[in-house]
């Protein structure tokens, strides 16, 4: 695992939960384990969406007319849609195996078991799901989680131990970024504050609703107008977590180079915008002139 990337306890205990039941549904159905997990994963929130938790459906699946079971009704892409009932987990994992092997998903059975990038990207083009990043998101977990491995035959093991004496699995983090769809982006550290990398599209909403905060936070933590239409480019950094009234030690001041803007040199550096202002007596939308120097430490 990466420096700075945390490992959530909800999904490693899902993963141990389930893991050998995904091995078997690779064996009898040919669908790759990390794939099966890192759906169950998603879908279900680790097990903690209402679908899961009322209804056993850890897939999402709808009831479609097929469906002569009960339902669980929701919002999704329309107001009130019914998804699948089952009576326990078992029955939904081995419903979506049954379900993947009809004809709309017969190309990703002509794919290496072990090609999970491959079925990723196959799942979201035969239509499993909406979301655009739904390929990037499984990956995303299959690879935190090396759940690939269960697709060689060689696991390893996923549990709480795994992580005993491993300071990646950060419990000073605020609890309320934390929520099950934490990994779709990756959490990284630098200047003692927690951050996320955007994807090209991605908004302010996008990344608020994914690890649980108010938006109108994620927009003060980024120094970023209370309303309007923002979307992040590509590598973009989004603090998730009130920034720093100054630079560290070793970071007292910074010149200015052409296209910096207060604002740049504060989320650069991990600095409210305030305080960087207040440290320099500027405004927020004082002009930069390069060469200029900026003070970072008070």
């Amino acid at each position: 695992m990466a420096a700075g990337q945390s490992l959530s306890a909800d999904y490693l205990a899902y993963i141990e939960q389930y893991r050998e039941t995904a091995v078997r549904q690779q064996q009898e159905y040919g669908i790759p384990a990390s794939i099966t997990l890192a759906q169950g994963l998603l879908e279900s929130g680790a097990g903690q969406s209402r679908l899961a938790t009322e209804g056993n459906n850890h897939f999402g699946i709808k009831c479609h007319n097929t469906w002569k079971g009960d339902g669980i009704y929701m919002d999704d892409d329309e107001k009130g849609e019914c998804f699948r009932k089952y009576g326990n987990a078992a029955e939904s994992f081995e419903d979506h195996a049954r379900f993947l092997k009809r004809k709309r998903y017969e190309p990703l059975f002509s794919l290496d078991v072990t090609d999970y990038k491959g079925w990723a990207n196959g799942l979201k083009k035969c239509g499993y799901a909406t979301d655009p990043r739904y390929a990037s998101k499984l990956i995303s977990i299959i690879e935190l989680y090396s759940l690939d491995e269960y697709d060689t035959g060689q696991p390893i093991i996923a549990s709480r131990k795994h992580l005993e004496g491993d300071e990646s699995l950060e419990h000073s983090i605020d609890m309320e970024i934390i929520n099950e769809f934490k990994l779709t982006h990756k959490i990284r550290r630098k200047w003692g504050l927690h951050y996320v990398t955007a994807y090209d599209g991605d908004t302010p909403d996008d990344i608020a609703d994914e690890f649980g905060i108010k938006e109108r936070k994620l927009r003060s933590y980024n120094d970023l107008p209370r309303r309007g239409d923002q979307q992040f480019k590509e590598g973009d950094m989004i603090y998730l977590q009130e920034k720093n009234e100054e630079a560290p030690e070793g970071h007292s001041t910074y010149t200015v180079r052409r296209g910096d803007t207060l604002r740049s040199i504060a989320m650069r550096y991990g600095i409210r915008l305030e305080s960087l202002l207040r440290m320099n007596r500027m405004k927020k939308d004082d002009v930069l002139p390069a060469g200029a120097t900026i003070r970072l430490r008070k």
